[in-house]
């Protein structure tokens, strides 16, 4: 019962915090794997359990969804598919002792991009300048890595579209949310076939999380979202301490 109490606060946080300012595995990931599910199970369940708040978000920003010219979208997307399904086959066929191995670093890699991504993303833009066929091939990796873990997957995307000249940050953000939601769909469908979801903690989560989620888009306008990013960023880095202690 403590177990399911812990799940279902932290999913239903996650939802709040994915309507504010995104970031919500950082909750739901850890819950899991904290109360005895597998690292890779809980990484599949907590995407699953996460799904409809995504896909609430991609329908919330529908009105700004709009593809510039220079913006390639379909590229964008199906490269997106391909690269969540890349991305999930390889976790289904990494070993268990693999993936706890490399996990700790995965929570740092994301712990400093979701902290530190709005900082970086204007520096890059100063420097450096990429034209759409590099965009094309980066977003296939960005869909590798959501199929595969996918935390701080929306910063990555802002980021990557900010050097590559997009300024409308309402048009991205409705972008990002529909392609982060078509890469861990096909992700999804492929955790689903191999059997990687305990269905009992992924439902009791997803309820928790689409109730957090409604809520938080209701208060999402008077909430700043950078306290929000830097109060995640502070679990991350515990969470992230404590996934490299418990590999001793």
């Amino acid at each position: 019962m403590a177990a399911y109490t812990l799940l279902i606060v932290a999913a239903f946080g996650a939802g709040i915090i994915n309507a504010v300012a995104g970031g919500g595995s950082f909750l739901t990931f850890p819950a899991l794997v904290f109360t005895g599910v597998p690292s890779i199970i809980a990484n599949a369940s907590s995407t699953f359990a996460l799904i409809p708040g995504t896909l609430a978000s991609a329908w919330a920003y529908r009105r700004d969804f709009r593809q510039p010219d220079e913006f390639p979208f379909r590229q964008l997307l199906i490269v997106s598919l391909l690269g969540g399904i890349t991305g999930a086959l390889l976790l289904l066929y990494t070993p268990q002792r693999t993936f706890d191995s490399i996990l700790p670093w995965l929570m740092l890699a994301a712990t400093i991009l979701f902290g530190f991504g709005p900082q970086i993303s204007p520096l890059l833009k100063r420097v450096l300048h990429i034209g759409v066929g590099t965009v094309v091939i980066v977003q296939f990796f960005i869909g590798v890595y959501g199929g595969y873990f996918g935390g701080a997957i929306g910063i990555i995307m802002l980021a990557t579209w900010s050097v590559f000249g997009m300024k409308d940050i309402h048009m991205m953000n409705a972008n990002r949310t529909l392609l982060g939601s078509a890469m861990n769909l096909v992700a999804v469908v492929l955790f689903v076939l191999a059997g990687k979801i305990w269905w009992p903690q992924t439902m009791a989560m997803l309820v928790a999380a689409m109730i957090g989620g409604y809520i938080g888009a209701r208060v999402a306008r008077g909430i700043n979202p950078r306290y929000v990013r830097i109060a995640v960023s502070v679990i991350n880095v515990v969470i992230t301490v404590a996934f490299f202690l418990r590999r001793h």
